[in-house]
Order: structure tokens, then sequence, then C-alpha cells
């Protein structure tokens, strides 16, 4: 498998949509339906459209089989499900089956009409050969730039590449600094808080890239709103709420057993939750904005999402020390 066949359209491999369900149809008529035009030697999903062929959801075998002939489907689809853009690559087909686990995937246009399918046996000897190119790309991806573009390359064309999200690591280090300058009377009036600067800005960071990266692969299957960001914020901070009470009251605890400062430890649990909130929003918000822009999220959220909870991280830490000392 070459590089130049990852890049190939998805349309070079997908099946026509020969078989589509209305929403308006009966079980019954679905069943007649299926019985004539599915082929018995490929593997089905049941897709369900609108009057207009917009994709609308899909049937499960055993919601038709167990339902009421005379029920209608949309009583009985499932309308959260996972596409494949005509405009998608075979790399990014492969990459939905590695990670969803199912057998096939509709392909829809720009207006979400159903346009094929794409089925995994053809696709078997590329998902086993992607999972690694997967890995090594994703690794590059989050610390600016693709792997291709300095794979091989000289000096000044690596430099090219890698040197502008360089930037800004620097622009958030020098933001970094004239905060930390701002409250370096905070800072004096408890040394102790600085012992800690690093541990808050590590869970922070940690924090940030897992969701985004977790967001990037959800932005390559699905189309963004306000209902699945809104559903997908509450999720991530639900869990933030628990990864940050439970990192900042392990950390709170070694602080006061070792400096027995309880001002200090405070300030600590209480800032390690409040910073992990905000790195799960900016994970999240991040690639979410650069995909509603049309940007690549998958290369230039990393660095921004990096150097925007640095900052917040720091400012909530401050602050917290601010009003306690």
């Amino acid at each position: 498998m070459n590089a130049e066949h990852l890049r190939q359209s998805v349309r070079e491999l997908m099946q026509p949509a020969t078989l589509m369900l209305g929403e308006e149809m009966s079980v019954g008529e679905a069943l007649d339906e299926i019985r004539r035009k599915v082929p018995s030697d490929i593997i089905s999903y049941f897709y369900v459209v609108d009057g207009e062929g917009r994709l609308s959801g899909v049937v499960p075998v055993r919601r038709l089989l167990t339902s009421p002939l005379d029920d209608q489907l949309r009583r009985h689809m499932i309308r959260d499900l996972h596409t494949l853009q005509e405009s998608d690559t075979v790399l990014d087909a492969c990459e939905a089956f590695a990670m969803h686990k199912l057998l096939a995937f509709p392909v829809v246009d720009r207006e979400r009409r159903l346009v094929g399918v794409v089925d995994i046996k053809a696709f078997t000897e590329e998902i086993f050969e992607v999972n690694e190119h997967e890995r090594m790309e994703e690794l590059f991806e989050a610390i600016g730039f693709r792997i291709s573009q300095v794979q091989g390359a000289g000096a000044f064309t690596a430099w090219r590449f890698r040197f502008p999200w360089l930037l800004a690591t620097i622009a958030s280090g020098m933001a970094c600094a004239f905060l930390a300058g701002a409250f370096q009377d905070t800072l004096a009036a408890s040394l102790t808080l600085a012992f800690f600067m690093t541990l808050v800005l590590g869970l922070g960071e940690s924090l940030s890239i897992q969701t985004m990266t977790m967001t990037v692969q959800e932005l390559r299957m699905r189309k963004p709103n306000l209902r699945w960001f809104s559903r997908a914020l509450r999720r991530e901070l639900a869990t933030a709420v628990l990864l940050g009470a439970a990192s900042g009251v392990l950390a709170s605890l070694i602080a006061w057993v070792w400096l027995g400062e309880s001002t200090t430890t405070l300030v600590l649990g209480v800032g390690i939750l409040l910073a992990m909130l905000m790195a799960t929003t900016i994970g999240l918000g991040i690639p979410t904005l650069l995909h509603a822009f049309r940007m690549d999220p998958k290369i230039a959220a990393g660095p921004v999402t990096l150097a925007l909870t640095d900052l917040s991280t720091l400012l909530i830490y401050f602050t917290l020390a601010g009003m306690a000392f």
C-alpha cells in the first residue's frame, strides 16, 4: 500500500447505494424492499433517507425483525450514526473502520444525501497497514506538522515546517513569564506555590491534549453542530470534574503531608480542579473552532491548545493564590 493509494477518493471503492429505505415506509414494506434488492454476498446495514434522499438514520436488523409490521421506520431507526464524506480519502475510511469497528459506512455528499456505501471487505489490507501509519502520523500532528512534510527533507525545509508552530510555544511561554511577573508579590508571600507550578501545568496540558485528540477523531466522522458540541462539552466536563477532583485531592494530600500548609494545600487542590475544567474546554473548543473555519484541526490544534491551556492554568492558579494570600 502506497501513500498515493491512501490519498485516493473513497468514491473509487464505494458501492452504489442501491437500497435506501424511506422514513415513511412501514416495517413490512421495508422488509419487502430488502428481500427484492439486497444481494446475498455483501455486508449490509439498512440506511433510512428522507423524501429528498438525505440520510436520516440506520435500522438494525434485530429491530426490523422484531418490530410490528405496520410501524413506520422512523420509530425504530438510530439517528446518530457515523458517516464518510464523498470527499474523504481511502485513509479516512481506514481510520473509520479501525476506530468504530463497523462493517460498513454510508457515504454522503455535502447536503447529506446518501451516495454510496463502503464495505470493510474492500479495506481489509489497508486497515492492517494503516494502524502503524496512523500512530506515527498522530504523534507528529499533535506537535504541529505531518511526518510526510519533514521525512527525508533538508534542514531548511524541516525548519520551515517546524518553526512556525514553535512560535505558539514561545508566545505562550513569554506570556506565562509576564503573568508570573504580575503575580510576583503573591509568589513572594508563599514561595511554596512555585513548587507546584510544573505539576499544575503538566496536568492541564495532559488533559487538554487527551480531549483534543478525541475531539479531532470525532470531527473526522461527523459534521459538528451546536447540539453535538453541547453534548460533548457536558460529557467532557463531567469527566474533567472526576479527574480534577481525584488529581487535586491526591496532590493536596501529598503537599499537606510534606509542607503542612493548609492554605497552600487548598489553593493547589482547587487550582488543579479548575485548571482541568478549563483545559478540557479548550481541548474540545479549539479543534471544533478550527474545523468550523475549515482549517485542519489535526495540525493546528496541538500547539494552540497547549498555549492557551498554559495561560489559563497559570491565570487560575495565580488568581486563587492572590485571593488566599
